[in-house]
Order: C-alpha cells, then sequence, then structure tokens
C-alpha cells in the first residue's frame, strides 16, 4: 500500500465533520503530544506517573458520555453506576479466581460486560419504553444513588460473595491489580506498565470512536439527537441506535472502573454518590460535549485542578467547578475548547494567507 494510500485511509477513517481536528498541524501535533506522553515515564518520578495514569483511567468516563451526550443528546447521570459495577466485578472476580488462574483476565471480561449489559437491559427500557429527555437523566441519577444505596448497606461478613466481602461503606479491599495473559506468560500491570496499558487503551479507544462517531452510524446518532422524529421518518430505529451508544459508554464506563480499582486495589460506594455522578457530566460540557478531543482535554485539565486545590487545603474545589461550569453555561454553551480552535484556524489560515 502506497504512502497516498495510506493516507486516503487516514482521512476517510478519522475525519470528518464530527470530530474536532482534521488537517496536518492538528495531527502533527496530536502524533506529537502522544509521543511526548509515551516518553514521559523516562522524565517524571513515580508519583508523578502513577498520578498521570490514575487521571488517564478517568477519560473513558469522559469519552462515553461525549458520544451519548454529545452526540446522541441524552444527558446521562448513570456513568459512574456503571463504573462502579466495573470497579466491583472486577474485584469481586479477581478475588475469588486470582488463586485459580493466575491471571484477571476474568475479571477484567466481567469488568466491562457486567455494566454494559446492565445498560442494554437498562437502555431498553428506557428508549424502548419512549423515555426521554430529563427523564432519563433523572431516571440514571437514580440508578446511580440506588446502588451507591444499596452497597453501602453491606458491611459485615455476611455481605461477601466467595472470598469477596463487599464491606459496605468501609469498601473492598485486597482487589488484585491488574495480571493479563495465561499460565506463565502473565503480565503485571502495575506502576509503568499500568501507565502504558491505559495510555495505549485510551489513544485506541479515541481513535475507534472518532471513526464512529463519523461513520454511518455515527452520523444517524447525531441526526437522532438533533432531531429524532424525522431521522425516525427517514427509516432509522431511533430507540436502537440511542441503545447501541448507552451501552458503549456503560461499557466504557466499567472499563475506568476497572482501571480505578486494580490502580488503587480498593473500591467504596461512596465513589458512585450524586457528588461525583456529576463529575464528568462537568468535565464534558466545560470542555465541549459534541467533542471527544475537548472531552479528554476538559477531563485532564479538570482532574489536574481539582487534585491542585485539594492538595493547597482548598475545600472549595467542587465549588470552583460548580462556578466555572454555570459560567460556561451561561456564555459558552459549546463549551471552552471548540471556539478556542476554531479562533487558532482563523488565525493559522489568516497567516498563511498573508504569507502568500
Amino acid at each position: 500500500m502506497s504512502l497516498k494510500n495510506i493516507s486516503s485511509w487516514w482521512q476517510r477513517a478519522f475525519n470528518g465533520p464530527q470530530s474536532l481536528g482534521r488537517g496536518k498541524v492538528f495531527w502533527i501535533s496530536f502524533w506529537a503530544v502522544t509521543a511526548i506522553l509515551y516518553l514521559y515515564p523516562l522524565l517524571g518520578g513515580e508519583y508523578e506517573v502513577n498520578n498521570l495514569a490514575y487521571f488517564l483511567s478517568g477519560l473513558f468516563l469522559a469519552l462515553g458520555l461525549s458520544l451519548i451526550w454529545g452526540h446522541g443528546d441524552v444527558l446521562s447521570f448513570g456513568q459512574m453506576a456503571f463504573f462502579g459495577m466495573g470497579g466491583y466485578a472486577y474485584g469481586i472476580i479477581g478475588i475469588n479466581l486470582i488463586e485459580k488462574t493466575g491471571n484477571t483476565n476474568l475479571a477484567l471480561l466481567g469488568g466491562i460486560l457486567f455494566p454494559l449489559i446492565f445498560a442494554l437491559i437498562l437502555g431498553y427500557f428506557m428508549f424502548y419504553g419512549r423515555v426521554s429527555g430529563v427523564y432519563v437523566s433523572i431516571l440514571t441519577l437514580v440508578t446511580t444513588l440506588v446502588f451507591e444505596t444499596f452497597l453501602g448497606q453491606t458491611a459485615g461478613p455476611q455481605w461477601a460473595i466467595g472470598k469477596a466481602e463487599l464491606g459496605g461503606y468501609n469498601g473492598m479491599t485486597n482487589i488484585p491489580p491488574l495480571q493479563l495473559g495465561f499460565g506463565k506468560s502473565v503480565v503485571l500491570f502495575d506502576g509503568i506498565p499500568f501507565y502504558y496499558f491505559v495510555l495505549t487503551t485510551v489513544l485506541l479507544v479515541y481513535l475507534w470512536l472518532r471513526h464512529l462517531v463519523n461513520s454511518k452510524y455515527g452520523n444517524s446518532l447525531v441526526a437522532t439527537g438533533s432531531n429524532p422524529e424525522r431521522t425516525e421518518v427517514f427509516g432509522y430505529d431511533i430507540r436502537l441506535i440511542q441503545l447501541i451508544s448507552f451501552a458503549i459508554a456503560g461499557g466504557l464506563a466499567g472499563f475506568s472502573g476497572v482501571l480505578y480499582v486494580s490502580w488503587g486495589r480498593y473500591i467504596t460506594p461512596s465513589t458512585m454518590g450524586l457528588t461525583t455522578a456529576a463529575l464528568p457530566v462537568i468535565w464534558v460540557a466545560i470542555g465541549g460535549r459534541k467533542s471527544l478531543l475537548a472531552a479528554i482535554i476538559s477531563a485532564m485539565v479538570l482532574q489536574y485542578f481539582t487534585q491542585f486545590l485539594s492538595i493547597t487545603g482548598s475545600e472549595f474545589a467542587l465549588v470552583m467547578l460548580g462556578v466555572i461550569l454555570v459560567l460556561v453555561v451561561m456564555y459558552i454553551p459549546e463549551g471552552i475548547i471548540p471556539p478556542l480552535a476554531r479562533r487558532m484556524t482563523h488565525l493559522l489560515t489568516k497567516k498563511k494567507a498573508a504569507v502568500k
């Protein structure tokens, strides 16, 4: 395959009207930043690398929400419920099978499939039951709070699944780290290997979703979010379109939960509380919900911002996020990053024209 054919395939696969950044300058910058991230363990200390891996593991929440909300216009507060389901599923399966199998293959698979299947079931009743608008947000928020409340009441040895004690608000402990492979060929993803695993999956998922939202399905999802009645008139099953995106977002959130518990070896019901349920919504809304890249950038920046305020002793991290969210919704409803990107593109175009 010639370089020209590769370039043409890349343009068709990953560039499209639903994506922010499509030119040569963007892709050069994108791969330059990616290279820096891969080299980061050689430059930063162990704490910095582990901290960045933690932040990267939360990006799947933002990507999933950008898919269903930014492109499908379905605001879900259920991402943290799926996150918790994935984390608890990984912990339960991992604790019970790690001594028998020597790996966490099934735990990883279960941590993704359980929330994905739950999202399919919940989404089926919502979308085929013609629930829409604010009622979807309410149902997903209630699901998150019910799941948190239930798990908060599971303290005591009687609340155990095999060797895994749920622990109530004390949390589930002794969760094994991510160990993938078979027999003697098992790789322990801890520290720097874990960082590279998370970074690589973020890159692959971003490129896959970028391709997806610019595909025929992605265009139908955007059309459904913009005008569901007209899209249905053209013969599309809008409920199936919404259900698929909702399930994908649930699976991505579950994977984020798996990474979280394998990183910290611990999970509590408080990870699915009212405050945490709003965090992915804040990340995506401030950055720009209609752009996957904007969701990634915003999630990273706001996670660092929140941690910085917490470390410096500020008790108003969430208040500051709320203030920023209100200002963005009032004055920049499409988010901060898309207008900045357009401004930069305009300046570059103007500069090129001046040179000519």
